[in-house]
């Protein structure tokens, strides 16, 4: 629990504060211990129903620093309680402060910090808390701790640089998309209503665009209501699990994505495994443990096979290429890595090596986007004008 308290210090000087205890006489005796002599100590009210309400729950990047925080503690030789402890009273996000204060009692009470993580409501990647086991286990929790904050670290900025660079081509697409809105919907109709009795005197393409134009604008807000019903739809259909990665695996047979996608995730389990077997999680809980953050179907398949093989005495280079689950070049350093005693530090150099190439073909992809974009709605526009123009010199009768 919380206590806010008010005492008098060594000087006579009045001090305040909040201090974590599991009862009132515990708190009295941390404050007498702290030369303070109380006058008065009131429960602090839980604030995590109260201020997720007010301000919402922390942010993912929030997170990432308050256990930044709390691996520089750790790796300073602060003991374990202390560094919650303090992280409690920092502050930090009333949602995080309140959490370290529950898992602080918890872990007076004897439990392990890792179940205390694992049930927190901080919604922790599966694999901080594997590798904060770990490092229980190893006597080595600062290193798994700083690893998983590092792979956190990693994710967060990997969707941050595709948020960054996905928003020009956005913008683009929205901004050519609402020019033929506009041309269709405000310019097209007014040569439609002076064109109307023409008929086929009109060419073909001419006689396209303004029935296309006509039909928009008469049916305006039936047509913004099902765009917005799709997108809706979309949204939904896109929370589902199942469907993102049915989705993610039709996806990853396109040309140029579908290498990009392999690569991915194939850094993400290069990566992992690399990490978990540095922390000396045994090899076949690694496989098991790495595969839970494989999202595309195919890859986890064949890697749940890798798993079954090595359970049966193969060894992993061999199961993974038995499998096809990786790269002749993966293959090939994992191979090595197996032979030298090296087999977390060449898993390692495999994600960067993955993570580089996807790095490259991401740019490719941003690259070919904006110029395709640029065709695809300068085309629209110059079919639109095109038929608008055809239309006027077919009723001034101008030949070209």
């Amino acid at each position: 629990m919380r206590y806010k308290y008010q005492a008098i210090d060594p000087q006579k000087q009045e001090v305040s504060g909040i201090l974590t205890a599991e009862a009132e006489r515990e708190a009295f005796r941390q404050l007498q211990r702290r030369g303070l002599t109380p006058l008065s100590l009131t429960v602090v009210k839980s604030t995590s129903t109260q201020n997720t309400g007010k301000v919402g729950k922390a942010k993912q990047r929030d997170i990432i620093i308050v256990l930044h925080e709390l691996a520089t503690l750790l790796e300073s030789g602060v003991a374990l309680i202390e560094a919650v402890e303090s992280l409690a009273n920092s502050s930090h996000h009333p949602f995080i402060t309140q959490t370290f204060a529950d898992i602080a009692t918890e872990l007076r009470q004897g439990m392990a910090f890792s179940v205390t993580l694992q049930a927190s409501p901080l919604k922790l990647p599966w694999y901080v808390t594997q590798l904060v086991e770990a490092g229980e286990l190893t006597g080595k929790l600062p290193t798994a701790l700083r690893d998983g904050v590092s792979q956190m670290e990693y994710e967060a900025e990997m969707a941050n640089e595709m948020r960054n660079a996905m928003i020009y081509p956005i913008i683009l697409i929205l901004s050519g998309i609402s020019a033929v809105l506009l041309i269709f919907t405000l310019v097209v109709p007014r040569f439609a209503g002076m064109l109307k009795n023409r008929g086929d005197d009109i060419p073909l393409l001419a006689q396209l665009v303004l029935n296309t134009g006509m039909f928009l604008n008469n049916h305006f807000e039936w047509i913004i209501g099902a765009i917005i019903i799709l997108i809706t739809l979309a949204v939904y259909m896109l929370s589902k699990p199942s469907l993102r990665a049915q989705l993610k695996e039709a996806t990853a047979k396109l040309p140029l994505l579908g290498v990009w996608i392999i690569e991915a995730e194939t850094a993400r389990w290069a990566g992992m495994m690399g990490t978990l077997l540095e922390n000396r999680v045994s090899l076949l809980r690694a496989l098991e443990l790495a595969a839970q953050g494989i999202k595309l179907p195919s890859l986890n398949l064949r890697l749940t096979q890798v798993t079954k093989s090595v359970k049966g005495g193969t060894n992993l280079s061999q199961a993974l290429q038995d499998n096809d689950a990786l790269t002749a070049t993966g293959h090939n350093l994992i191979r090595a890595g197996e032979r030298a005693g090296q087999l977390p530090r060449m898993l390692r150099s495999l994600a960067k090596l993955l993570e580089n190439s996807g790095r490259m073909r991401m740019k490719r992809f941003l690259l070919l986007i904006e110029p395709i974009a640029i065709l695809v709605i300068g085309s629209v526009i110059g079919v639109i004008i095109t038929g608008v123009i055809l239309a006027i010199t077919s009723v001034n009768e101008i030949n070209f």
